[in-house]
């Protein structure tokens, strides 16, 4: 019997984890590449045959996604396997009558068939969209969890977008293994604020073996995951962060709202600066999609290091990267300490905008008045560096979760900006944390 030509349509990540985990092995399949989008610069490298498995001595091609109907057709592809997070419903379906137009079926693999079974418990901190505050929840059940005595590493959701092979297992303790192993911007985001805590991180790109050694290591592991996929790892405890800011995606994007069918726990996040009338129809959402889980309520207040930088001042906001382009957020956290500490204006950067920086202000025009910290590659950060020069400004606000200045020399004075979970009332994370460890003891 002719084995199944597949096609897995990823962004370098959960593709990678849904061929290892349930293709690489299977003869009953051929798969004959991965395609990328969402993330520059990932296309045109190899899977390479160390993690390919026996059946692919060769490696994997990766092609770019802007080819799939040719791809397709060219390599008489059986089926396309849709393996990326945080898009709409509707780009969703485009990719399904683009592949089912050139003749092929389209797959949406499901959590039983992706999620590998850890032997220690996994709390998995998920959410509905990019950007609702996933990070600083997770953040928030690991200092639980370790002020209980609990023994706790994160692995956090892939971003291989290096050497592929090296970064088969990665393991982070300290600031300096981000730059031994070549992280972007984007990887440092996720990364550094755990290891400022003390918290040791994992990740990769074979996640059954970033598993082997994260329970080598851990009573606890908390899965931090990345845009609003599913977990990697089957969790005896499924948080899942909702934004009201957005209120609507959590029912109109893939996969958030199966996070929110799954969830155990939803945290309503940045009540603080959502209307009410948006937190509310949020709140009769969640109810109509999951009678079950327990709702807790969280504040996302800003901190600033440096306030009297702000008021009255023309200031550049530098917002999380992925937060603003695919994530479609208008503002973040510097954009809330401009407005709220009283900046005479928000300096507008697209005219000052270079190469790789220029080109995602073109791929992403509702971006707005601020700039996406976006450093996938050395040449991204180099235009990142030159067009926080090109901007005339008294003071340029970082609202990402990372020192960039570590990263990217700025001349003008800096205001670091961040987000803290803080919870509203009850029930709280704190009870969630101990009803877990009540039945899952670490």
């Amino acid at each position: 019997m002719s084995r199944i030509r597949t096609l897995i349509l990823g962004a370098a990540g959960r593709d990678f984890h849904n061929f290892n985990v349930v293709y690489r092995d299977d003869d009953r399949y051929q798969v004959v590449g991965f395609t990328a989008a969402q993330i520059p610069g990932i296309a045109a490298r190899r899977y390479p045959p160390e993690l390919a498995g026996p059946f692919y001595p060769d490696g994997l091609p990766i092609f770019d996604e802007a080819d799939l109907a040719a791809l397709v057709a060219d390599h008489r592809i059986t089926q396309a396997v849709f393996s990326y997070s945080d898009v709409s419903y509707e780009y969703l379906m485009h990719r399904a009558a683009i592949v089912n137009a050139a003749g092929a079926g389209f797959v949406l693999l499901g959590p039983r068939q992706t999620m590998l079974v850890s032997r220690k418990p996994v709390i998995a901190v998920c959410a509905v969209r990019t950007g609702a505050g996933k990070s600083q929840t997770a953040r928030r059940i690991v200092r639980l969890l370790r002020d209980a005595g609990i023994n706790v590493v994160v692995v956090r959701h892939p971003m291989p977008y290096g050497d592929l092979a090296a970064q088969r297992v990665q393991r982070f303790e300290t600031l300096a293994d981000l730059e031994h192993q070549h992280c972007t911007i984007e990887e440092i985001e996720e990364y550094e604020p755990h290891l400022v805590n003390g918290t040791i991180v994992y990740s990769g790109v074979d996640y059954a073996d970033v598993l082997r050694a994260a329970e080598e290591n851990a009573d606890v592991i908390v899965w931090d995951g990345g845009n609003n996929d599913l977990p990697f790892y089957h969790p005896a405890l499924h948080v899942v962060v909702a934004d009201p800011l957005r209120v609507g995606n959590e029912l109109t994007y893939f996969p958030g709202e199966t996070n929110l069918r799954m969830a155990d726990v939803v945290v309503v996040n940045k009540v603080d600066s959502a209307d009410p009338s948006a937190t509310t129809t949020l709140r009769k959402h969640i109810r109509a999609a999951n009678t079950r889980a327990l709702v807790v309520s969280a504040n996302s207040p800003i901190v600033a290091d440096r306030p009297d930088l702000i008021a009255g001042k023309r200031v550049l906001v530098v917002e999380d990267g992925p937060t603003t382009t695919h994530g479609n957020m208008a503002f973040g956290a510097a954009t809330v300490a401009a407005r709220t500490l009283g900046a005479k204006e928000i300096v507008d950067p697209r005219p000052f905008a270079v190469g790789r920086i220029a080109e995602t202000f073109d791929l992403y025009p509702s971006i707005g008045p601020l700039l996406p910290a976006m450093g996938y590659s050395a040449e991204q950060v180099q235009d990142l560096e030159t067009t926080i020069a090109n901007v005339p400004c008294d003071a340029v606000i970082l609202g990402t979760p990372i020192d960039l200045t570590r990263l990217v020399h700025i001349r003008q004075p800096v205001v670091r900006v961040r987000y803290e979970l803080q919870e509203i009332g009850q029930p709280d994370l704190g009870q969630v944390v101990a009803a877990f460890l009540a039945r899952c003891p670490g």
